[in-house]
This record gives C-alpha cells, sequence and structure tokens, in this order.
C-alpha cells in the first residue's frame, strides 16, 4: 500500500497544489518554526550551536560506526534492569512480536505515545485485526487517527487541520459538546475522552527517540503529559525504535537533548523528558510490571552497509529538513506518499520501501541546500537525493528500474551541452531570444511550451540573465583580481 502511494507523489502534489485551502495554510504557518528555531540558535550562539552540531554527527558517526558492540551492549543492560529486548527484521516480524505479547497478557486497550515506527510498520490496523484497541495519546495523534490520515509532518502530525475541521472531526465522533469552535474547548474535550482510556489501558506502547546502551534507557521527548502516562499506568509497556537511534551514553545523551528541541520546535528543552530504564522497581510508586523493547531494521542494514546513504540513519526525526524546503512548503506531507515526508524521507522512504515503489521521491527537491544547513547533525541530503536519481536513471540493482527513454535523452543531451562551451553559449542566445515575449522583471510566469510549461503551472521560472556569468567572471571578478 506504501509503495502504491509513493508512485503517485507527481499527481498527489499536483491536487494538494490546486488545493486553495491548503495551499492558504501552508503559505501562513511554515514559517513558524524556522522563526522559533533561529531565535533558540541565536540564544545559545551559532558557534555553541555549530559545535554541538559536529559533536551530534561524531557521535552518530562512532556509533553506526560499533553498532553492533552498542546493541549487545543495550539489549545486556536492558535484561540486567529487568526488561526484555526482541529484534525484528522487517515489519512484519516486528507486529508479530507486538501481537504475541498482547496476546499473552490478554490486552484488549493499548494506549500509544507518538511513534514513527509504529506507523511505518502499520501497527494500528493490525493491532485492530487481533481485538486490541490501539488508542494514540498525543493530541495531534489522536486527531489524525480520527480523521483515519497518516501524519502530515513529523513533528506536528495534524498541523494542516484547522481548529474548524477538528471540530467538526470531534462533533461527528461523538467528542465533547456539538459546535465546539475553541482550541481550548477542543483539547478539553480529547481529554475528557481520553482520560478514561488511559486508565483503562492493559498496555502501552511508545516509539523512542533515543535509546542509552550505557543504562539500557529508552528516552522519549514530548511536549503532552500523556506520554508518561502510557510509560507508567499500564502493567506492560513495550518501546519501539529504529536500531540507529541508539547512543552509546548518558553524556551523549545530553549533546542530542540541547539539539533535538531547538531544531524542533525551538524550545530549549521540551515539556517532557522522560526516561524508562525498565520495570517497575520496589519501592517505585508507577511503572509498568513488565518492560519489552522491540529494535526494529526493516531495511536499516541495507543504509548501514550504502556508504552513499548511510548519513540517512543520523537523522534524529526533528523535522527541520520539512520546514526548510520549498517543495514541502507548497505541497505537504500527504504528497509523500509515505509515514516519512520531506526531503529526509525522499531519502529514507525509497530506500527502506524499494526504489521501485519510490523512484518520484528523489526528484522532490530543488537540491538548494536548505535541509543540510538546518539539519542539526549537518546530514548531505542533496548529496544522497543526487545518488538516489542516479540510480533511477542508471537501472541500479538496488531499485531494478529505469527512467523513461524521454529522462535518459534529457539527461545526455544536457550532458552533451554543458560540455561544448559554444554549443551551450548559442542555446543561450537562442533561449534569451525566445523568452523576450513571456519574461517580465526576471520571470517566467506562464512558458507556452513544454516542459517548460510543466513547471510553470505551480511556480515561477526565472529568466535567463542578460549576461552569462562566464562573461560576468572574466571582464569584472577577474578585474578586481
Amino acid at each position: 500500500m506504501a509503495g502504491v502511494k509513493m508512485r503517485e507523489f507527481r499527481r498527489a502534489s499536483a491536487r494538494a497544489l490546486a488545493d486553495d485551502k491548503l495551499q492558504s495554510f501552508l503559505g501562513r504557518s511554515m514559517g513558524t518554526f524556522d522563526g522559533a528555531r533561529e531565535e533558540a540558535i541565536e540564544e545559545l550562539s551559532r558557534q555553541r550551536w555549530d559545535e554541538l552540531r559536529e559533536r551530534g554527527r561524531a557521535i552518530k558517526r562512532h556509533t553506526l560506526d560499533n553498532l553492533d558492540y552498542y546493541l549487545d551492549m543495550l539489549c545486556d543492560r536492558v535484561s540486567q534492569n529487568g526488561g526484555h529486548t526482541h529484534f525484528a527484521k522487517d515489519s512484519d516480524e516486528a507486529r508479530r512480536i507486538v501481537g504475541e505479547i498482547a496476546r499473552a497478557r490478554g490486552a484488549k486497550l493499548a494506549i500509544k505515545s507518538k511513534s514513527m515506527v509504529s506507523e511505518e510498520m502499520e501497527l494500528n490496523p493490525f493491532l485492530e485485526s487481533m481485538g486490541v484497541e490501539p488508542v494514540e495519546t498525543d493530541l495531534g495523534e489522536y486527531i489524525i487517527q480520527l480523521a483515519g490520515e497518516a501524519p502530515f509532518h513529523i513533528i506536528a502530525p495534524a498541523m494542516h487541520k484547522s481548529k474548524e475541521d477538528v471540530g467538526e472531526l470531534f462533533e461527528k465522533k461523538g467528542i465533547g459538546l456539538p459546535n465546539l469552535k475553541e482550541i481550548e474547548a477542543m483539547a478539553d474535550a480529547a481529554r475528557v475522552a481520553l482520560r478514561g482510556k488511559l486508565i483503562a489501558a492493559d498496555m502501552g506502547i511508545t516509539g523512542a527517540n533515543f535509546m542509552v546502551a550505557e543504562t539500557g534507557t529508552v528516552a522519549l521527548v514530548t511536549n503532552e503529559g500523556n506520554g508518561r502516562f502510557c510509560t507508567s499506568v499500564p502493567r506492560t509497556l513495550v518501546s519501539i525504535a529504529g536500531m540507529e537511534k541508539i547512543v552509546p551514553c548518558l553524556e551523549d545523551l545530553a549533546v542530542f537533548m540541547r539539539l533535538l528541541p531547538r531544531a524542533a520546535t525551538g524550545q530549549r528543552i521540551s515539556s517532557y523528558v522522560t526516561h524508562v530504564s525498565g520495570p517497575r522497581r520496589p519501592g517505585d510508586e508507577d511503572g509498568p510490571e513488565e518492560f519489552h523493547l522491540v529494535i526494529v531494521d526493516n531495511g536499516r542494514s541495507n543504509l548501514l552497509e550504502d556508504p552513499d546513504l548511510r548519513e540517512a540513519l543520523y537523522c534524529i526525526r526533528c523535522g527541520a529538513c520539512l520546514n526548510a524546503c520549498p517543495v514541502y512548503r507548497k505541497v505537504g506531507g500527504h504528497a509523500y506518499g509515505w509515514v516519512y515526508p520531506g526531503p529526509i524521507g525522499a531519502v529514507v522512504s525509497p530506500a527502506l520501501a524499494g526504489l521501485d515503489k519510490g523512484k518520484e521521491l528523489p526528484y522532490a527537491s530543488s537540491l538548494c541546500g536548505a535541509c543540510k544547513d538546518v539539519c542539526p547533525i549537518k546530514i548531505n541530503i542533496p548529496h544522497m537525493l543526487l545518488k538516489l536519481r542516479s540510480s533511477v536513471a542508471e537501472g541500479a540493482e538496488r531499485g531494478g528500474t529505469k527512467a523513461s527513454l524521454g529522462e535518459r535523452l534529457a539527461v545526455k543531451g544536457y550532458g552533451w551541452l554543458m560540455s561544448r562551451p559554444r554549443a551551450l553559449s548559442m542555446a543561450r542566445r537562442l533561449g534569451r531570444w525566445m523568452q523576450w515575449p513571456v519574461a517580465r522583471r526576471g520571470l517566467i510566469r506562464r512558458a507556452p511550451v513544454p516542459p517548460f510549461s510543466r513547471w510553470t503551472r505551480s511556480r515561477d521560472l526565472p529568466a535567463l540573465a542578460p549576461r552569462p556569468f562566464r562573461d560576468l567572471w572574466r571582464r569584472e571578478l577577474a578585474e578586481e583580481e
């Protein structure tokens, strides 16, 4: 199902661009996170921020280079703490493990904290099929669960919903009083609806922002207290995490605790940082009687073995690249067709689900580099997108797919032209002459012929400059030197 949706990126993007309501919302809201992020960085100081980014990147590199060692350490520590560790090679095995735990405990109601991996493995429909009711407790996730939708954004899954949308949804689902119009009233209605579920749950399910190898600790970073209900009230707690979420020690975790909130929401620290290191101990006031940690591969080993794509595993899921990406800011999260949207999703989704299913996603980028600039781990996303594009164009074995004949001819023609200066100069002069009727103030808003007309359906096309850079370099910059 995910593969089918990823194949439809172009059509889904066209629908998003034609949706005036969505375009109005994206235009108003997408700069909010960016502004808060910049303020948080300036408060820390740009120099200190860059030092933390380098430190975080070094930790990720070291951890992945020694992943087997740290996974063994994590497993040992979890066992010493009284918990259980399970390894799942794919989504099917991960679902089976969670299902067996639920069946063995006779669970009928599972409350969930926000977890991208559980979305990746389509856990909710699986639990429902075996008679277990899953309930999302993060307000955004709860809203999209009621709406039957996928997350729109990594950090704010329901950010595309207006308060009017949520009010209508709550009324349709019988939550709260009819005609709820104020956000505070809607939040109160959700709180009342969820509170009984939180108390009665047999099982808690969480993701993991980080796993600390030296202590066997799962760290959760949230802005809502319901996540702590999931970790403390039910008798059985299951945490699910991709294997790349591991860090060596608590000191390393502290680095990411400074990076993640600032990059994600512009906060110094999130409202709640929860550490779970196993089941309840004698003397503890609350906590689960049983703790299980499910570590999921699901294609991550393939990324780990690929030197060109390995950096994708550095991602800490802050969502900063989504906020900065001009493509995401126009089409939103659902156009990408799977769990992970935006620039990092354009890398991770094809790599995990198969390039044959997601071959359109690497082209969902202008390659402007904004994603790399804002990434707190300095992940070179443009490089990975180019690598995946190369794999599509060349029919690499990774995806087993080839670009269309027209695409291959266009690339060959471009390469031929760019390697011949005289031909390029003549083409530029011809282009300058041909654009004259449609260029205004340096922009072409409506190109009359394909493929340029396809571009200007939703974007302006920069007109060819009066003087090429080669001339500027030779006549002006060279003189200054």
